[in-house]
């Protein structure tokens, strides 16, 4: 069965760094596309980056360019997320997405204060 288990978030003051993982299972995952979306309460989910299967191409919101960095390691089927010049505003609920599953993981809680 698809599996995608995210970890790496926590608690971080602004202008710190965190590393988001997501470990994927249960597909071919160099095959995959692979996002990062976030949710913050009281608002919709929204696409913060995205990788192609191979890593060659990358997509970001215009809110994390210049600061997050998407990266994948097809060998360990592991997409990160580096997460760089946090802000009050970027604390949400981060998940990784699989675009050939359509399957979400869990979810990792960032939150960063100020």
């Amino acid at each position: 069965q698809v599996q995608l288990v995210e970890s790496g978030g926590g608690l971080v003051q602004a202008g710190g760094s965190l590393r988001l993982s997501c470990a994927a299972s249960g597909f071919t995952f160099s095959l995959s596309s692979m996002s990062w979306y976030r949710q913050a309460p009281g608002k919709e989910r929204e696409l913060v980056a995205r990788i192609s299967s191979t890593g060659s191409g990358t997509y970001y919101a215009d809110f994390a360019k210049g600061r997050f960095t998407i990266s994948r390691d097809n060998a360990k089927n592991t997409v990160y997320l580096q997460m760089n010049s946090l802000k009050p505003e970027d604390t949400a609920v981060y998940y990784c997405y699989s675009g050939m599953t359509t399957f979400w993981g869990q979810g990792t809680q960032v939150t960063v204060s100020s």
